[in-house]
């Protein structure tokens, strides 16, 4: 019976839960407070925490042990208080206690055990439409690099042969040093074994598992189901908690799916609002519309109509309240639209079936010269160009212009708009590997 229970109460489970039990209520409790689920909780990062360390010390039968017997107290070791307390301790645990080395004298190692294995983060190509209207389970999601990297756990031996005591540190796992300090004075301190890596068992080459080589460890093909949610953002995370690699006595890593929003063709995003520009004839500018301006992410046609006598001005700006994106968890709120209303002039086919003087008579005159004129003007002949095709173009200009504070002809940007020889290869070689670890 254990004296003390703070420990199991964080995982949820009883005093005296099996080794699976606690295994099982740590990874639902990983997954309910980890940070990444929990952008809006500033404790969760701490109590995810508190959970790792209860159950780094729950899951070894020795400190388990220990902690059953004697408690809090039993796992401070030297230099603690009887009061010590559980963030005290979780400090001492993982940082080594401050001395240079372990807090505890049952850790045979040179530091801290790891916590879990390492997270991997595999980027996720997802739509517009796919983070307004959610993406279901029904839509598998195939962890191709990221089950490359999928490391299982094995016993590391073949058939029913089991692993020596090492010879070198007598299964301790570690070995004594000793390093000279001074001229006459050698420190004496404990290492990790290089014979078996601290584990203090070792097998014989030809006990060795063939698809593990001895090292517990396989590559397998995994697959993974997501769920996109509506609202959800560009570079968001999604956490498959305990999906990652596997590794000898470390709990598995996580695998974290980034969202990596693509470019739509219609529609830009911010937040959770939307903008899309919309033209419109010179007819209706003038005397107004009622048609569906837009076809929604969903697929809604979106009707709006003008209010009577309003003329409507190049590049005025609509907006529609509610016609957003989803917000995030609260996907029944939404976003506005923004339209910009841009005019398509008439073309030359039906400028030349009117009557021009009909068509004059009823548009607002025309400008005049300036008055008075300049004492010289010169007539000069145009051409029609694309202004987007001369600022795709731009170059530094000529020592006048920086004298006067005009870094460019054409266009804005800095010297930092400019690649040299040697930097084409870092802008654009594939720096986006499938998966990478964090």
């Amino acid at each position: 019976m254990a004296i003390e229970t703070e420990l199991y109460d964080l995982l949820g489970v009883a005093s005296d839960a099996s080794e699976g039990e606690i295994k099982k209520a740590y990874r639902k409790k990983a997954m309910e407070h980890h940070p990444d689920k929990n952008i809006n909780d500033p404790e969760a990062g701490v109590k995810f925490q508190e959970i790792g360390a209860a159950y780094e010390i729950l899951s070894d039968s020795q400190t388990r042990h220990i902690y059953d017997t004697h408690g809090m107290e039993g796992l401070s070791g030297k230099g603690t208080s009887a009061g010590t307390g559980l963030d005290e301790l979780f400090e001492q645990f993982f940082s080594g206690g401050g001395g240079g080395g372990p807090a505890f004298g049952f850790d045979f190692g040179p530091g801290p055990k790891r916590r879990k294995g390492e997270d991997t983060i595999v980027p996720y190509d997802v739509t517009l439409e796919d983070l307004y209207n959610g993406k279901g389970y029904d839509s598998l999601f195939k962890l191709t690099a990221t089950s490359e990297l999928k490391l299982k756990y094995r016993s590391g031996a073949k058939g029913s042969a089991k692993p020596k005591s090492c010879f070198n540190c007598s299964g301790k796992g570690w070995t004594f040093v000793q390093t000279q300090i001074a001229a006459n004075r050698l420190a004496t301190s404990r290492a990790q074994c290089r014979e078996c890596k601290g584990v203090g068992e070792v097998l014989k080459e030809k006990d060795r598992c063939k698809k593990c080589k001895g090292n517990k460890t396989v590559k397998e093909k995994v697959r993974q189901d997501i769920f996109i949610e509506k609202g959800m953002t560009d570079r968001q995370r999604i956490v498959l908690a305990g999906a990652g690699d596997q590794e000898p006595d470390v709990p598995a890593g996580d695998v974290i799916i980034q969202l990596k929003a693509k470019p739509h063709e219609a529609f830009e995003r911010s937040g959770n609002d939307l903008l899309t520009r919309v033209k419109i004839t010179l007819s209706e500018a003038l005397l107004g519309f009622s048609r569906v301006l837009v076809t929604h992410l969903d697929g809604r046609g979106i009707k709006v109509s003008s209010a009577p006598g309003k003329i409507i001005k190049p590049d005025q700006t609509i907006v529609l309240r509610g016609e957003g994106m989803p917000i995030y968890k609260r996907p029944d709120e939404k976003g506005d639209l923004y339209v910009v209303l841009s005019f398509e002039m008439p073309d030359e086919s039906w400028f030349n079936t009117i009557n021009k003087q009909a068509l004059e008579s009823i548009l607002p005159p025309r400008k005049r010269d300036i008055d008075p004129l300049p004492s010289v003007v010169d007539d000069v002949a145009f051409e029609e160009t694309d202004l987007a095709e001369v600022r795709s173009r731009s170059y530094p200009a000529g020592p006048n212009f920086f004298d006067q504070g005009f870094p460019y002809q054409f266009g804005e940007g800095d010297e930092g708009d400019w690649l040299d020889d040697d930097d084409d290869d870092d802008e654009f070689g594939d720096h986006h590997a499938d998966c990478q670890h964090q």
